[in-house]
């Protein structure tokens, strides 16, 4: 008798090479520095569809290398900015930019896209393989913040409801992204992100929401749940993927033996490896087959390490 797949057992298959190119830059006007990118491609295939990532509070362009490296070797182009939050720029406490962080990332990100020219001919031999009408975004924790902005979300603050999404992403991935912000933050959550007051009203574009039921943050004052609410508020197609034991890491997807996992689980990064690319794969490509089978094998596991759920508005 055979024993059901599992999902470490299938993350090999299909895989191929994959070039990065890092330290790209793109000329910013106002952002007081050059925005810089990293770039990971696979060396072969053509209409290659592009995603967006958007790292955590104070990461960069090379962090979350277990989900990029996954994406990239199953046929995805992944563009990673460094935001004016990473600790590697070294922003000052009483830098005049700190207040604006969240709206100065979405507008980093929509640079990304409207450069994807300027990109794509920095890349040797990238040049013509990206299907740049085939986008996603993607982030995680405060990344998972920004992909909400461009996936229609809105940051309430002085009363303004700024819509600031983008029509050219198709899709978008949140991954221990917070929840509405407001009263369900603790007092160490006003300290640190005041502005954090995001209506999902308008959250429109199809997403799919990671999050860990261990995932105890000290900004709010709700429990894991909180991470669930971009599925619940959010209007239209939605999927929520719940990682069992799962704490802010998801089991270290922002890295290899980075010491910032508290819940390092190589079976927990394979669910999140393999279900995030279903889900790509689905949403960008009409691999129906892909999200199914994934679906399944959750599904039908013995020992399942999460739960999936969807809804059609």
């Amino acid at each position: 008798m055979l024993e059901k797949p599992t999902f470490r057992e299938a993350n090999m298959d299909a895989a191929v090479p994959v070039v990065s190119v890092r330290s790209l830059r793109l000329p910013s006007p106002g952002r007081g520095e050059d925005l810089q990118l990293r770039l990971s491609a696979p060396v072969t295939g053509v209409d290659l569809p592009l995603v967006l990532f958007s790292h955590g509070f104070g990461s960069s362009m090379d962090g979350y290398a277990p989900l990029v490296d996954y994406w990239a070797a199953h046929g995805f182009v992944i563009v990673q900015p460094t935001y004016l939050d990473s600790r590697r720029l070294g922003l000052a406490p009483d830098d005049a930019r700190r207040p604006s962080l969240w709206r100065t990332r979405v507008q980093d990100a929509k640079r990304i896209l409207d450069n994807l020219d300027r990109i794509e001919q920095s890349v040797p031999g990238l040049a013509g393989r990206v299907d740049r009408t085939n986008i996603a975004a993607a982030g995680h924790s405060f990344g998972g913040q920004t992909t909400s902005m461009l996936l229609g979300a809105r940051m309430v603050t002085d009363g303004a409801d700024e819509d600031m999404s983008d029509r050219r992403v198709k899709a978008g991935i949140l991954l221990a992204s917070g929840g509405k912000g407001g009263d369900a933050l603790s007092e160490i959550g006003r300290t640190m992100t005041p502005y954090l007051n995001t209506s999902f009203d308008h959250m429109v574009t199809p997403a799919l929401i990671v999050a860990g039921d261990a995932d105890h943050s000290p900004l709010t004052e709700r429990g894991p749940d909180w991470f669930y609410e971009p599925y619940f508020l959010a209007p239209g197609r939605k999927a929520l993927l719940v990682a069992f034991g799962g704490e802010h890491m998801l089991g270290g997807i922002s890295g290899y033996e980075v010491t910032e996992t508290t819940d390092e689980n190589p079976d927990r990064v394979a669910l999140i490896q393999q279900v995030t690319l279903a889900y790509l794969r689905q949403q960008l490509l009409g691999d129906e087959t892909a999200w199914s089978s994934a679906s399944a094998t959750l599904a039908n596991a013995i020992a399942p390490h999460g739960r999936l759920q969807t809804k059609s508005g």
